[in-house]
């Protein structure tokens, strides 16, 4: 039996930004509860040379929007990056699950086999076909960037736990 690439990417997607939102509400919560400055969370870092977590939330869901886009070849959307509060963060979620929510199966179904090409022209470009690109590249980053927003509250005292990290499946 084989699997879609579809099956493989937009319900996971879904399912974990979704999750992503919910434990930024706990954290925003959080905050508010115990009187703590929200910036204390939202520029919080694993290890300094780290990225903070509005920054991980934001390669999240590029890598959300950027995988579902590039696979059934539509336009990318471009987002400026310039969220700084919970709400922003939420809002960005948001916006990009709208995006990835009119992606439809028939649009990624069958794509395997297509050229996708990051950061073209620069040393960093590299060269995949959409099933090594979803599956050795932008699902491995995707879940990355959630697990480690998701490390980082957890770790400045935010009570989730793995059904947070897992949301509704």
């Amino acid at each position: 039996m084989t699997i879609s690439l579809y099956a493989a990417s937009v319900p996971v997607f879904k399912q974990m930004l979704n999750a992503l939102s919910d434990v930024l509400g706990k954290a925003q919560a959080h905050a508010e509860a115990k009187n703590i400055d929200a910036n204390v969370f939202l520029q919080a870092r694993l290890y300094p040379d780290m990225f903070p977590l509005v920054r991980q939330v934001q390669i999240a869901v590029d890598f959300a929007k950027g995988v579902s886009a590039r696979l059934a070849e539509v336009e990318l959307p471009k987002y400026d990056d310039t969220e700084t509060t919970f709400a922003d963060l939420q809002a960005l979620i948001a916006k990009v699950l709208a995006f990835v929510e009119q992606i439809e199966a028939k649009q990624i179904d069958g794509k395997e086999g297509i050229e996708i090409i990051t950061r073209p022209g620069t040393p960093k470009e590299k060269r995949f076909t959409g099933q090594s690109y979803l599956l050795t590249y932008g699902l491995p980053q995707f879940f990355f960037h959630v697990t480690t927003a998701y490390a980082i509250l957890r770790h400045n005292g935010v009570e989730i736990g793995k059904r947070d990290y897992m949301g509704a499946f």
